[in-house]
């Protein structure tokens, strides 16, 4: 699927996100439980094209329902990317409250949560450019859809989880900005897009964002 005309399609765009998972995420060690879900294919891509809030939330709906209605063995969790919605970091925050309430609503708060990442992720106290806030960068806004049991079996699994946040930061200090460019994890280039606009996603995000709260990784 291509829309609009000269945007990436699905495929592209699900290129994108396992060669993040696979590079970044699973790489650099960002998220210990992220591996096992990756090799067993229990990592389900859904590419969604909705650009108006509520559009989103009802795709968010969807695969939430359907999420909880799967077989954990097929599909542990889901990955909701929106290549053509939410593109301003704070329109993105501002919706995290709005999925938190379907999460909710569909009475399925204990049993799922959600997490987020976004090209543009800013932790709280931070600046627009600091290399920490790579750790919930993605090439695409994204709502992650987890299975509480699963990251209560992987933190039993990992009695150190607490940890893994400041070990982030760490890794991410440690690799510098030079080091993030290196991994190659943005988006695919566009038909027509310039050098300056594929530059353009490195850690440039938005200047005027306000102090937000840390959010997780992918905890499967």
């Amino acid at each position: 699927m291509r829309t609009p005309e000269n945007s990436l399609t699905d495929e592209q765009i699900k290129h994108d996100m396992r060669q993040w998972l696979e590079r970044a995420v699973i790489g650099l060690n960002l998220c210990p439980f992220a591996k096992g879900v990756h090799v067993k294919g229990q990592i389900h891509y859904h590419v969604s094209r909705a650009t108006e809030a509520q559009a989103i939330r009802a795709e968010l709906v969807t695969q939430l329902q359907d999420l909880a209605a799967s077989d954990p063995a097929q599909r542990d969790t889901t990955l909701l990317m929106l290549p053509d919605g939410l593109a301003d970091f704070l329109d993105f925050n501002d919706f995290l409250a709005e999925a938190e309430q379907v999460l909710d609503e569909l009475e399925l708060d204990g049993v799922l949560q959600i997490a987020s990442f976004h090209p543009d992720f800013q932790f709280a106290g931070t600046r627009a450019d600091d290399i920490t806030n790579a750790t919930n960068r993605a090439p695409y806004p994204t709502l992650h859809l987890l299975r509480e049991d699963s990251i209560d079996r992987a933190v039993q699994a990992f009695p150190e989880a607490e940890s893994i946040f400041e070990q982030n930061m760490q890794t991410l200090e440690n690799l510098g900005h030079a080091g993030w460019a290196a991994l190659g994890v943005g988006r695919s280039p566009v038909a027509g897009a310039t050098a300056a606009a594929v530059a353009g996603q490195a850690l440039d995000g938005p200047t005027l964002a306000p102090p937000l709260p840390p959010h997780g990784i992918i905890d499967a």
